[in-house]
Parts: C-alpha cells; sequence; structure tokens
C-alpha cells in the first residue's frame, strides 16, 4: 500500500496559518455544543446512546468515540462516499481544490444539507468547530500534521492514507460510525456486482487477456499512465483485466508519468481517459489529436473511453464503485 497525495492536491496543498487566535475560536466553539444536536444521518444499525463510546484502532493509536455519532465532519472524498454509502449524513465535508461542490456522482439528495468547511487537506478549522461535531474522519496523508488541533474539537478517526487501501479504510469508517453491519452488506453487493462484470467481459480468462489502461491528463502536470497501487487500479484487479507491461513501472505503483510525445507508452486494448482542470491545459485535446495517440491499438479500434475524472479516480468508495463498475460494463460490452 502506498502512500500519496490524490494528484495535484500534492502539489498545491497549502501551508495552514493558525494563530493562536484560531485555536482558541476552534477550541471554544467546540466546547459549547448543543445538548440537543442535529442528527447527522439514519442511526439505525448504531449501538449504545450518544452518552456512550466506544474504541476505535485508528492510524493514531485508539481512540474514543461516541457510540452513535450524531454531528460527523468529513475531511476527503473517500471519508464522504463512506458516510454516505453507510447511511450517514455529514453536517461538514471538504471539497476539491477544483470545485466548490460535492462530487456529481453522490446523490444530491444526500449532499444538498452538508456545509462546507474548505479545501480537501486544507480546512478550516473554525468552520469545523462551528458545526460542533462529535466525530471527525480523514487521514493522516491529509490531515495528519494537523490531528492534535482536530482531536481537540472532537475524536478524530485517521487512516494512514488513501487510494489503494480504500478498502480498508472502509472498514475503519465503519466501525468508527457504528454501521458495520451495514458495512456487511456494502461488500455483499460489491463483490456480486464484480462478479457480473467479469462474466459480461466473457468470464475470467477473456477478462484477464483483455489489457486495460487508464491515462490522466493533468492540468499543470505530466500525463499519468495509472499503476496498479491505487483507487482505480485495484477495481481492475477485482474484475481481473489485464494491465499493460507499462504499469509495472508505475513509481511506488501509483502511476508512470509520461509527456505527449512519449504517449505510445500508454498503448493497450483499452484506454479510458480522464482530465483534472481544462482540457486545453492538461494537454487532453492536443495529445488526442495527435498522430501518435490516433496510432495506439485502442484508438484505432474505437476503445478509447472518456471518463469523469471526479468519480473515476477521486471517488474513492463503494458508491463511486458501483457507479464505476456499471459504467465499465456499459462501456465494455457495447
Amino acid at each position: 500500500m502506498t502512500s500519496r497525495l490524490h494528484p495535484l492536491l500534492r502539489d498545491r496543498r497549502r501551508t495552514l496559518v493558525a494563530g493562536s487566535l484560531a485555536v482558541t475560536a476552534a477550541l471554544t466553539l467546540a466546547g459549547c455544543g448543543s445538548s440537543d444536536p442535529a442528527p447527522a444521518g439514519d442511526s439505525s444499525g448504531s449501538s449504545g446512546s450518544s452518552a456512550k463510546t466506544r474504541t476505535v484502532d485508528t492510524a493514531n493509536g485508539k481512540v474514543e468515540v461516541p457510540a452513535s455519532p450524531k454531528r460527523v465532519v468529513v475531511l476527503d472524498s473517500g471519508e464522504l462516499d463512506s458516510a454516505i454509502t453507510l447511511g450517514v449524513r455529514p453536517v461538514g465535508a471538504t471539497h476539491s481544490a477544483s470545485e466548490d461542490a460535492f462530487p456529481s456522482y453522490l446523490p444530491a439528495s444526500e449532499t444538498k444539507d452538508i456545509t462546507p468547511v474548505g479545501e480537501i487537506a486544507n480546512a478550516s478549522l473554525e468552520s469545523v468547530a462551528a458545526l460542533e461535531p462529535d466525530l471527525i474522519l480523514t487521514s493522516k496523508v491529509r490531515d495528519g500534521e494537523r490531528y492534535d488541533e482536530l482531536s481537540k474539537i472532537a475524536p478524530t478517526v485517521m487512516t494512514e492514507a488513501t487510494g489503494s487501501a480504500w478498502k480498508e479504510n472502509f472498514q475503519v469508517h465503519a466501525e468508527a460510525l457504528g454501521k458495520q453491519a451495514e458495512a456487511k452488506k456494502v461488500l455483499a453487493t460489491y463483490d456480486t456486482q464484480v462478479a457480473k462484470v467479469t462474466e459480461a467481459l466473457g468470464g475470467k480468462e477473456k477478462a484477464a487477456a483483455t489489457d486495460v489502461n487508464f491515462v490522466r491528463f493533468v492540468e499543470g502536470a505530466e500525463i499519468r499512465i495509472y499503476g496498479k497501487q491505487n483507487y482505480i487500479g485495484s477495481l481492475l484487479a477485482d474484475i481481473g483485466t489485464g494491465r499493460p507491461a507499462i504499469t509495472d513501472k508505475a513509481k511506488d505503483g501509483f502511476s508512470y508519468d509520461v509527456s505527449p510525445e512519449k504517449i505510445d507508452l500508454a498503448d493497450a486494448d483499452v484506454i479510458f481517459t480522464s482530465t483534472y482542470g481544462d482540457p486545453g491545459k492538461a494537454g487532453t485535446t492536443k495529445t488526442m489529436n495527435s498522430g501518435l495517440w490516433k496510432g495506439l491499438k485502442a484508438a484505432r479500434n474505437d476503445k478509447v473511453f472518456k471518463v469523469d475524472d471526479r468519480l473515476w479516480i477521486a471517488g474513492i468508495g463503494y458508491t463511486a464503485a458501483g457507479k464505476i463498475l456499471e459504467e465499465f460494463e456499459t462501456l465494455m460490452t457495447k
């Protein structure tokens, strides 16, 4: 498992300026919690009352959390997906640096009342504290440096990283939210859908004989040929598709970065592509109109599929996975 920042956010992560006044304000707000907080979501399936606590093993050791948390704040897209998937509507959440809205693949009815608390990896402590949370979900790779400040606001459950560890992270989120029973149902549904997609491809042998690549165009960076140690790589592994040899050269298993002049290295039977940022500035349009791109096997055979970056790359959860699997099956069998 590889610890990496979400692509591009690692380049845009800003240093948090939190002076003594900001921290004091955050702690003051945290200490003024209502005795009757509004529910963060459906609490069915939870054990005990909000007055009791449970112990959760986290990346920062054991953390005492409410047995039935009511006001949850999530600080990354994976945590947001987990909460919504498990039937919990957070009171606050971060958004990506490129957009002010929450991911559109999530039901609008479940995100419309969530209060934005800043960008991923740069949440506002004051905004978080103002929501009077009783639980915060995030990861060390996003907010490790601010664990002390966050934990003074509310019990903070951190996983180590994001991306390829998304399944393990989901289990931690489920335990923190008291939703282990619901989590088992989610996993069963996912396994059933994966098997269905593999069968739609012609079975395990045919799926394994089809090399699939994922190419991401990123504004301000080189083109990324995704390896196997990331969210989308794990989905392809579950389906059982083949992966081109170039994926074994990915740095830390995450991605093999190339210039437009070397895009021929991305060749595969099937190529999925997405763009982070403006397609013109990311080089998507220019590269895909080039002779090198048009000469790729996938391009010649009309097996290049453009997909939504916020779903396929940034979703990092079971709700996103369900939609990706559905779209993958449709595109691969049309």
